[in-house]
């Protein structure tokens, strides 16, 4: 046990008052930082770790912590109170000192086994017409597809690794922690290659140009996406690939605007028609429909046509139109249209 008067709570770098996530949090952090495997030679860093554990086999326990903050380190001097353990567990519970170091290296280790592929994005232009009735359409795109002469591993010839036997792992001994890591021969291949691949040259993977097929749903908006398992890029020492996501742009209609699941479009119509009323045609993404419109209709009056906007993605229950009705006035008027235009007037006095 060390005899030096440095503070248990300075040593994690917490406060006094700080709680035990706190205290196990602040003692992870620093247990990565100066873990000997991680600093191999460095005498000060394998110090600073023996400080790091002493401190931490006192603040995580109740009682302990308790003893220390009234009668000091003195209490602890000579391995009194620390039952003869120099091993944590850094909150995953009991468990041997392999166990223990193999969850606090696992994101260390991530680089040396088969890692899933990324995703990739990509946009995708489509016209409202095809976001109504779905549709689906080719797209090509330059990805890293796994190389197909090697299968992915870069080898064109490979042999068992002789440090670990094929194993991938190798085990070190650090005092009394015995560690599980991959073998720095192979990088936890198990296999080295003797030859490299003549397409990829040992990288497992090659760019190519794909034309593939995308099924849009209807009701597809600007923003929204869609999603492609397995055609992202390939992954690395044989893991699977990541996905596609299309991200999907509505172009703007000439006829139509568009808000959610409902459409808007605008009706021109004359004088006569807006005060006397009549039948009208309003375009629809289905076609050409027929409409009565009622005597004296204001400009900017709208008429909902029911079912004829966009249908849901979810459930595909389609919105409305909202037909807005403009009355145009002619650009040239005649003697006689002034005459009808001024009788016209005196209806609204």
């Amino acid at each position: 046990m060390s005899t030096t008067t440095q503070d248990f709570y300075e040593t994690l770098g917490v406060k006094k008052d700080a709680s035990s996530d706190e205290i196990k949090k602040a003692y992870r952090k620093l247990a990565r930082k100066f873990h000997p495997d991680l600093n191999p030679g460095d005498n000060t860093a394998e110090k600073k770790f023996k400080e790091i554990n002493e401190a931490y086999e006192v603040l995580s326990d109740k009682k302990k912590r308790a003893e220390y903050d009234q009668f000091g380190k003195a209490t602890f001097e000579g391995g009194q109170g620390f039952g003869g353990s120099g091993a944590h567990d850094f909150g995953y519970g009991a468990g041997s000192a392999e166990d223990i170091f193999s969850n606090l290296f696992r994101s260390f280790r991530q680089e040396e086994v088969p890692q899933r592929g990324g995703d990739l994005v990509t946009r995708f232009e489509i016209s409202l017409e095809e976001a109504y009735q779905g549709v689906t359409k080719p797209i090509t795109l330059t990805r890293e597809i796994s190389c197909k002469r090697c299968g992915g591993s870069g080898a064109e010839t490979s042999h068992t690794c002789s440090q670990c036997k094929g194993s991938g792992t190798v085990k070190q001994s650090r005092g009394v922690f015995r560690l599980s890591q991959p073998c720095p021969s192979c990088r936890g291949r198990g296999k080295v290659i003797s030859k490299a691949c003549t397409v990829c040259r040992g990288s497992g993977s090659a760019s190519a140009n794909e034309t593939i097929k995308v099924k849009i749903p209807p009701g597809a908006d600007t923003g929204s996406r869609v999603k492609l398992r397995g055609i992202g890029s390939a992954g690395v020492m044989g893991g699977p690939p990541g996905d596609l996501y299309i991200e999907l742009e509505v172009k703007p209609h000439p006829t139509f605007k568009r808000d959610g699941d409902s459409i808007y479009v605008d009706i021109p119509v004359t004088i006569m028609e807006a005060t006397l009323g009549g039948k009208i045609k309003v375009p629809t993404l289905d076609g050409t429909v027929t409409m009565t419109l009622p005597p004296g209709t204001d400009s900017g009056k709208k008429f909902k046509l029911k079912g004829k906007g966009i249908p849901h993605r979810k459930t595909g229950t389609r919105g409305d139109e909202f037909a807005i009705i403009n009355i145009v006035v002619p650009k040239k008027v005649s003697a006689k249209t002034k005459e009808a235009l001024e009788e016209i007037e005196k209806a609204y006095k």
